[in-house]
């Protein structure tokens, strides 16, 4: 007898069946590739810290990563230390790239939960380098970042990224021209935490002035130029504890 295709029972099955056969097959997938995945996550993060402290390949203009093949040996030449900071305690930490920053922020709605701050101490041409990791929210979504300061807090490199800002606006946040007007930026004024605004009334097209704790917005992009100063003040404060006493 042949099946009625076009019955309600026939399309619900149909439906459930495909719904058990997908995700039975993205599962598979997703177990697969699981240590793939985790794999291209490491290999991102030391990239990113890396890139912070100046460990890139970048020519003029372009952004430029270490390469795949050799980052894992660059990360463990440049960063010298990783630390885990919980409250007024600092501990070494080989994994404390691994951390989830996302996950670490919800966990601390709980009062009775002490968050963990990881922290990268790197070292090139006999230079030390704290690079501290930043997340925040941008116009549409998620944006983060890694901020590589001396011991005098001055920032000696910045790597952002985002998952969804608008391209040719907020998504220049990852592009040279506006990192780079980072670099030399202070983010205290004697003692005073300030931080550094993206600003649309800065007026210094040319970086000039380092110690305004501002850098020239982004046109058409005020909310996620807003947001990644609000994300750099949250952020930076955490750690400010440990920073301070690094010239104690």
């Amino acid at each position: 007898m042949a099946k009625n295709t076009e019955s309600n029972v026939y399309t619900v099955l149909f439906a459930t069946g495909m719904v058990l056969v997908v995700g039975a097959l993205l599962a598979f997938l997703a177990s697969s590739l699981k240590d793939k995945i985790a794999e291209n996550k490491r290999i991102e993060k030391q990239q990113n810290i890396l890139y912070a402290m100046g460990i890139n390949e970048n020519d003029e203009s372009s952004v430029e990563f270490v390469s795949k093949n050799i980052v894992g040996e660059e990360f463990n030449k440049y960063i010298t230390k990783q630390l885990v900071i919980t409250g007024a305690n600092a501990v070494e930490n080989d994994e404390a790239y691994l951390i989830d920053l996302k996950k670490e922020s919800a966990l601390a709605k709980n009062n009775n939960y002490q968050r963990r701050l990881p922290l990268f101490v790197g070292n090139k041409d006999g230079k030390e380098s704290y690079i501290v990791p930043v997340r925040g929210k941008g116009l549409w979504d998620a944006i983060w970042g890694y901020i590589a300061l001396d011991n005098q807090l001055v920032i000696q490199g910045v790597y952002f990224d985002h998952a969804g800002e608008t391209p040719g606006l907020g998504s220049n946040i990852k592009e040279r021209f506006f990192m780079d007007d980072f670099i030399g930026e202070h983010i205290m004024d004697g003692d005073t935490f300030k931080g550094v605004a993206v600003s649309k009334s800065n007026a210094d097209p040319k970086n000039i002035r380092k110690t305004d704790f501002a850098v020239d917005a982004i046109s058409g992009s005020t909310i996620t130029g807003d947001g990644l100063a609000a994300m750099l003040k949250k952020d930076l404060r955490m750690y400010l504890p440990y920073l301070k006493t690094l010239n104690q």
